[in-house]
């Protein structure tokens, strides 16, 4: 804003306060200005929460990230190209419960701006490219019909005709009900294609944010050469009381937690938000330096081996 637009401003609210006594903010507006935080309960102001990435300044909780301010965060600005936007789901099963299948589409992507729950494209990470897939738990609970199902064995084709490391958010609360088998077959075609993605020497980090379970969890999520989880984010496959139900025993406080999955071996590191960044970028860097070193050990051995020939002949 310049000095001559901060002025007219001035005028306006000089003018508005001329007129009569100011109204209260309204709900919305009170709701926009201030967030109050899950754990500790703090209220928070919301520009400065945005800025800290939706991390508490008081008690470190990390909040929920919509698909595009994930991509904000991680990717270098501007660079991210959207693939396969146009996919919508249908309505195979003619589903109805309290609503018809095609109407709380309608209000899932009211609700989070988004056609599907990932958002999938190709992007720079500290100025090296990747593929990205980000989950929005928004958009229908993050839940994986046959499109996320499409979206992320896409992405992973595209990883591997481009040489690109693969990375995919994933926020979910699993398979999508309403698609029935459709959806579980889901699990099948993500898993063989990153499978294939894995032969041809790919990368593929797989992040878990709060919360990724069912068979999200059962299939892509799980299955990174890296799994990195962001702290205090829950992760499983069935949830805590149905487990506690099924076993009828009491499970530890911090059961499910992504500290507590690195203590047992299930994910290889936990991090703050604000560190994500540029540990994908050092992954990335690694890897690819790896790969160029690995070219070069089989262009030298080629070339030594033609020059042994050379020497018996």
């Amino acid at each position: 804003m310049d000095l001559k637009e901060w002025f007219a401003n001035r005028q306006k609210r000089r003018e508005v306060e001329a007129v009569g006594v100011k109204q209260p903010l309204t709900t919305e507006e009170y709701c926009a200005l201030w967030t109050t935080c899950f754990q500790c309960r703090e209220l928070l102001y919301t520009r400065d929460l945005r800025a800290n990435l939706y991390v508490c300044m008081k008690c470190q909780y990390h909040f929920r990230v919509g698909a595009f301010d994930r991509i904000e965060q991680i990717c270098d600005a501007g660079t991210f190209e959207e693939i396969d936007s146009a996919m919508h789901s249908g309505d195979p099963l003619n589903f109805f419960d309290t609503e018809k299948y095609p109407k709380r589409q309608e209000d899932a992507s009211r609700k989070s701006g988004l056609t599907e729950a990932v958002l999938t494209g190709i992007c720079k990470i500290g100025g090296q490219g990747a593929a990205l897939g980000v989950m929005d738990f928004a958009h229908f609970g993050g839940s994986m019909g046959s499109v996320v199902g499409e979206k992320v064995t896409r992405l992973a084709e595209k990883a591997q005709a481009l040489g690109l490391p693969l990375i995919i958010v994933s926020s979910s609360g699993g398979a999508r009900m309403q698609e029935g088998i459709l959806s579980l077959m889901q699990l099948a075609k993500t898993s063989s294609a990153l499978k294939s993605f894995h032969d041809q020497g790919g990368m593929y980090i797989s992040v878990l944010s709060e919360p990724t379970f069912g068979g999200v969890t059962a299939s892509f999520a799980m299955l990174g050469d890296f799994i990195i989880a962001e702290r205090g984010a829950r992760i499983g496959f069935a949830g805590r009381r149905v487990i506690e139900q099924t076993i009828r025993q009491k499970l530890p406080a911090d059961f499910q937690t992504a500290e507590y999955l690195l203590k047992h071996g299930q994910v290889d590191m936990v991090l703050d938000r604000s560190k994500l960044k540029d540990s994908l970028a050092h992954l990335i860097a690694f890897h690819t330096g790896k790969q160029k070193a690995v070219g070069e050990l089989e262009k030298n051995g080629r070339a030594a081996a033609q020059s042994v020939g050379s020497a018996k002949v």
